[in-house]
């Protein structure tokens, strides 16, 4: 099952439901129901999750598309100055690159803490299986850049070319 994660989706349904809400506690007044007041407080309560909700879907999320980049998962982050993204094993050198700055933008925050050094440093691995059993994490790459500045121009992009050899045979096609 697919669970969308565009909160601007929940933020229309709350809204319709606020609605709903609305019209029932309306009709509570007109007939005098018993309930009229609990249901004011529900609409006011879902007044308040929608609004929640639209404030939400402005911008908790906020991803970078880099042309090229291979899909990765954050496997490993400190919150501070350190993360570590996981690459598909079938990867090429630009690829690994792109994957890179797109991690840097995305990861980027004003919370992270230096605790001691200014940059923060995401490296690529691949998991490699050299034998039946056995798995080797295989970094690919690193790239270090500004804690203080969201548009880093000195970001410096390393990628670890000698490795790619380790990979399987058909990822070596650049």
């Amino acid at each position: 099952m697919s669970i969308p994660t565009d909160l601007s989706i929940y933020a229309q349904w709350a809204g319709i439901l606020t609605l709903v809400c609305l019209v029932v506690a309306g009709l509570g007044f007109i007939f005098q129901w018993g309930i009229r007041f609990r249901l004011v407080g529900i609409t006011g309560f879902m007044g308040v999750v929608t609004v929640g909700l639209f404030g939400l879907s402005l911008g908790l999320f906020s991803y970078t598309q880099v042309p090229g980049a291979a899909p990765f998962s954050v496997v490993y982050d400190n919150g501070a100055n350190k993360a570590v993204i996981a690459l598909p094993p079938k990867v090429n050198e630009s690829e690994v690159e792109a994957s890179l700055r797109k991690a840097a933008a995305d990861l980027y925050s004003y919370g992270r803490l230096g605790r001691g050094d200014d940059k923060l440093t995401i490296r690529a691995r691949a998991v490699t299986h050299p034998e039946s059993g056995v798995s080797k994490p295989l970094y690919l790459g690193q790239v270090k850049r500004s804690l203080a500045s969201r548009e880093d121009e000195n970001m410096k992009i390393e990628v670890f070319s000698e490795r790619f050899a380790q990979l399987p045979e058909t990822s070596n096609m650049n």
